[in-house]
Formats: structure tokens, C-alpha cells, sequence
């Protein structure tokens, strides 16, 4: 008798959805309605609330969109007595972004050139938004050679800039835009060429001596 209650309770659909809750197991579903904050979804013939906070990692302007469509959700609230049932695929998305960025991130290597986009200034320094959705931050210390009180006087959100990436722990990328001008400066430039005659033994008097007072 026992065994035979422990399957009728593993049966129930509250029961199951509530494992799924304790597991955080992932459920594929399909949006079958809109309601006024959200959205209605099934799982095990329950009717589960996915809140509009809940469906996606942006504002989403128009609900109707998500119906019919199929995404993936975890049970975040289960209670049977007031046959409350709420779903969420915020955390999901969450994942996958983080995972995604890792990927890109660990893609990166230190040394590469790239282009990007000033998208905020700090005190501290500019954070750039480079190709692929990846971010890094410009230290203050590594914007110019010329000694540089706050980025907010040579940069400006919105311009376009070259960095080199020239660090990346934790997830974070550092950046430097000095490096490009040591580099540029580096670069073997056309120069007069003084005969070794004239150049020995110059003086600023020699330098003067043509140029009448």
C-alpha cells in the first residue's frame, strides 16, 4: 500500500513540478497565452505564470510577440494550496549569455589590436565596447603617454578608438591606447640627413649664425 501512495504521489503534477524546482531542471515550453505582466506556459498539464520580468534579459515592448513560441524555463515557485505555479527563462538566458561571453573572452588574446567604442568614461578610465558584444576598460594610466587627469579630457563617449589588449583575468579585459603611440613612435620615421662633415662639432652658435637679430 505504501509503494502504491509513494507512485500516486509521484504522480501528482505538484509533486513534479516541485522536483523540478529542487532540481533546477530545465523545461522546453510553449507560450500558449498572454496575460496582463506575463505570459502563460504548461508544464505537466498546470497552467505556469512566466512574469514579463521573467521571459527575457531586456524590456520586451510588445508581449504578444512570445506567443506560440517555444523557450526554455525553470520552476521558481511552486505552491499547491493557491494553485500557484511560476516559471522563469531569465535565469537560463543568464547562463548561456555568461557561458557565451566566456567563450568569446577566452577566444581574445593578449597583444591583439583592435577597434571599438568609447561607452563610458570613469574616473578611473574608459570602458570600450569592442566586436562581439566584449567590453574592456582603458585604464587611465594606459590612454596616452602624456599624463592624463581624468579620461573626460581627451575622450569622449561615442568615439571610435584603437586598443591593444594588453591583460584579461577574471573575465576582464585591460586595454591600452599608450601602447599603440609607443608603437607608432617606434616606427623608423624620414629624417634629414645631416653629412657627417657639417654635423661634427655643432654648436648653437652655428645654428644662429645665419639668422640675422
Amino acid at each position: 500500500m505504501a509503494d502504491l501512495e509513494e507512485h500516486f504521489d509521484d504522480a501528482n503534477p505538484w509533486n513534479l513540478v516541485k522536483d523540478y524546482m529542487e532540481k533546477g531542471t530545465i523545461l522546453p515550453v510553449k507560450v500558449e497565452g498572454i496575460v496582463n505582466g506575463g505570459a502563460i506556459a504548461m508544464v505537466e498539464g498546470l497552467r505556469g505564470f512566466i512574469p514579463a520580468s521573467k521571459l527575457s534579459l531586456s524590456y520586451i515592448e510588445d508581449l504578444e510577440t512570445y506567443l506560440l513560441k517555444d523557450i526554455e524555463v525553470r520552476v521558481i515557485d511552486v505552491n499547491q494550496a493557491e494553485n500557484r505555479l511560476v516559471l522563469s527563462a531569465r535565469e537560463i538566458l543568464k547562463e548561456k549569455a555568461k557561458k557565451e561571453m566566456e567563450e568569446k573572452i577566452a577566444n581574445v588574446k593578449v597583444g591583439t589590436v583592435m577597434e571599438g567604442k568609447v561607452e563610458s568614461l570613469q574616473n578611473y578610465g574608459a570602458f570600450v565596447r569592442l566586436e562581439d558584444g566584449l567590453s574592456g576598460l582603458v585604464h587611465v594610466s594606459q590612454i596616452s603617454q602624456k599624463r592624463v587627469k581624468s579620461p573626460k579630457d581627451v575622450l569622449n563617449v561615442g568615439d571610435e578608438v584603437k586598443v591593444k589588449v594588453i591583460g584579461i583575468k577574471d573575465g576582464k579585459i585591460s586595454l591600452s591606447m599608450k601602447a599603440l603611440e609607443e608603437v607608432v613612435r617606434d616606427e623608423p620615421e624620414e629624417k634629414v640627413v645631416i653629412p657627417k662633415s657639417e654635423s661634427i662639432g655643432t654648436s648653437l652658435g652655428d645654428l644662429f649664425k645665419n639668422i640675422k637679430l
